[in-house]
């Protein structure tokens, strides 16, 4: 067998799929009111763009109402075949996209195989580019060499998530947050696949084996060019009556300024400003605690709120979450 190669940093968050039937929500939320540039394919489906990449977001018809699939761009063909290598090893079935599949994706290359809390994990080489002018309300989003943000999870197993990704991406701990909302007690770990602080956070309620969230993301992060594009955007979720779910803070660790909008399929948004860069000369993980320095209010949540998400992390105990074993192996613990 061929030594590992380590593929860190090769590896950058590039395209999310998600599945919907409220185009029409959709569509004045990622325009009017975050400021995102929109295509339509079809009657069936339609596209997001944040820079020259064809397709950043690819929503779908359908009724999931969330997250279906993450895409990665990967530097080379020779790190797509190296991580291929790596999910046959483990025995885990994998898929070759179609054209048309790759087509919508705006990329050369599609491998699709399993991932944490269901959601499929995508590899793609050579993303297409589009002289087409951007036609969008902000200046402009940060993405190049560090992906175009991040997705954020809950999960009961998160040393089994933790594994996976370091498996499959080597995926390397940039830090911990434990923080306690409405009385329950969260660590969430942070995970960087690149020189951005995370490509990947993974929430877990400490001491109960509940998952106090409906979708399989509990948001998804993109990073605003300027503070005025924040500030603007932050602005017009409130004037289109969309919900915002917290307010304007900074967060303790990676210092990123934003706010959380509550999006038409119920996961949350996050537009931030201005995060830190790793120095992987220097990096060494620590453990911060509370999310926020200041800001981050919740807004609008009620008694009714709580018992809702009291109910929905009941029923997770019902549902076993989704899990890849074989790519997850023994799980890694905090560092």
């Amino acid at each position: 067998m061929n030594p590992r190669h380590d593929v860190f940093g090769s590896v950058h968050l590039g395209c999310i799929v998600i599945e919907t039937n409220r185009f029409a929500d959709w569509r004045r939320f990622g325009t009017d009111a975050i400021g995102m540039h929109h295509d339509d394919l079809d009657t069936g489906l339609m596209r997001f763009r944040l820079d020259d990449h064809e397709c950043r977001f690819l929503l779908r018809r359908g009724p999931a109402e969330d997250v279906v699939a993450v895409g990665w761009h990967l530097d080379d063909h020779t790190t797509f075949e190296q991580i291929e290598a790596r999910v046959r090893a483990h025995g885990v079935p994998v898929t070759q996209g179609t054209a048309e599949e790759a087509k919508q994706r705006g990329v050369e290359r599609l491998l699709c195989f399993p991932g944490p809390k269901g959601i499929t994990q995508e590899i793609c080489t050579t993303p297409l580019t589009t002289a087409e002018p951007l036609r969008m309300l902000a200046s402009g989003w940060v993405t190049g060499d560090s992906g175009m943000g991040h997705v954020a999870i809950t999960s009961v197993k998160p040393a089994l998530t933790r594994g996976y990704f370091n498996t499959v991406f080597d995926a390397r701990l940039t830090d911990c947050i434990d923080e306690t909302i409405s009385g329950v007690r969260l660590r969430i770990r942070f995970l960087r696949v690149n020189e951005r602080h995370h490509s990947i956070a993974v929430a877990a309620v400490r001491g109960l084996p509940i998952d106090p969230v409906r979708t399989r993301v509990q948001h998804l992060n993109i990073q605003a060019a300027s503070l005025d594009d924040l500030a603007r955007s932050y602005q017009r979720v409130h004037e289109l009556g969309f919900d915002m779910a917290l307010t304007v803070g900074q967060h303790t660790n990676d210092k990123e300024l934003s706010y959380y909008a509550r999006t038409p399929s119920g996961f949350e948004w996050e537009v931030g400003w201005k995060p830190i860069v790793i120095d992987e000369s220097t990096w060494e993980p620590s453990t911060h605690q509370g999310i926020s320095i200041w800001g981050h209010t919740p807004v609008g949540r009620t008694i009714v709120d709580k018992l809702d998400q009291f109910r929905l992390g009941t029923r997770s105990l019902l549902h076993p979450e989704k899990t890849v074993p074989a790519l997850g192996g023994g799980g890694i613990p905090d560092d």
